[in-house]
């Protein structure tokens, strides 16, 4: 109950070294199909050991010393000669890690990204880089997202002055939805063309941005965030006031602030 992943597996020593509990396992002798044909096999071609970072328990990091077995396929149609089996929910294909304890990785990555991450990572008992976790994160498959309604679009500078992209955001959910390299209309009109039903798009007052709005969804309406009118409105009013600065006469009366106290 408290160790499920390791029902699959013969469990031989649990023992505490440098700080570390290392678990001692091996898997069972029994057929294990082969990945590509899915014909099982017992026969043996060699054995070999794998270390697996797990989850940590009672605070200290947990280290999985598991010995697998490398299989000859008996099927003599299939390509693939030899094989390693797998243990589900325990070993995964490369891994150095169990996936138990590479999900709470990639819940602390998505958190807190780089080093803040590694950080709360060792409070947990993982020691781990900044730059696994930043490769967790890339690794991890894009979220589902329906079809926006209401579309934010926006621009971004990765080196302001050289770089810019786009940031697509659905303005109902506040979610992000994509980066595009580039803020031509070109790249948002071939964007929107992939997702059709947008009715709203809320814009910067760019050229570039209406162009490609009208070009991907003439359906939609163009509208413009008020954060930009906001902007316009307070660029507008300081002009204004800088053109009449010298009607602006200081004040000559009596300081009524004086004697307020």
């Amino acid at each position: 109950m408290l160790f499920p992943r390791f029902s699959a597996v013969l469990v031989e020593r649990v023992f505490l070294e440098c700080g570390t509990v290392r678990v001692s396992a091996r898997t069972r002798s029994r057929g294990v199909p082969c990945p590509d044909c899915s014909v099982r096999s017992s026969r043996v071609h060699s054995t070999y050991e794998r270390r697996l970072a797990d989850t940590p328990v009672g605070g200290q990091p947990v280290l999985v010393e598991l010995t697998v077995r490398r299989l000859y396929c008996e099927n003599t149609d299939c390509r693939r000669r030899t094989f390693v089996e797998q243990v589900e929910g325990l070993t995964v294909r490369y891994g150095r890690r169990t996936p138990g304890s590479r999900r709470i990785l990639e819940a602390v990555a998505v958190a807190l990204a780089g080093r803040a991450g590694s950080r709360f990572a060792g409070v947990l008992g993982s020691v781990v880089s900044r730059t696994t976790l930043l490769r967790l994160v890339m690794a991890l498959p894009d979220p589902h997202w329906p079809e926006p309604r209401v579309l934010g679009v926006d621009d971004f500078a990765t080196r302001r002055g050289q770089h810019y992209g786009t940031v697509i955001i659905d303005c109902a959910t506040g979610q992000p939805l994509d980066l595009l390299p580039g803020r031509d209309a070109k790249t948002l009109a071939s964007w929107l063309g992939k997702h059709p039903g947008v009715e709203i798009i809320c814009r910067d007052r760019g050229g570039s941005y209406a162009d490609g709005a009208r070009t991907g969804a003439p359906q939609a309406v163009q509208v413009a965030h008020r954060f930009h009118i906001w902007q316009n409105l307070g660029t507008a009013v300081e002009t204004s006031v800088r053109r009449h600065n010298a009607a602006l006469k200081p004040s000559t009366g009596p300081d009524r602030t004086a004697n307020i106290f």
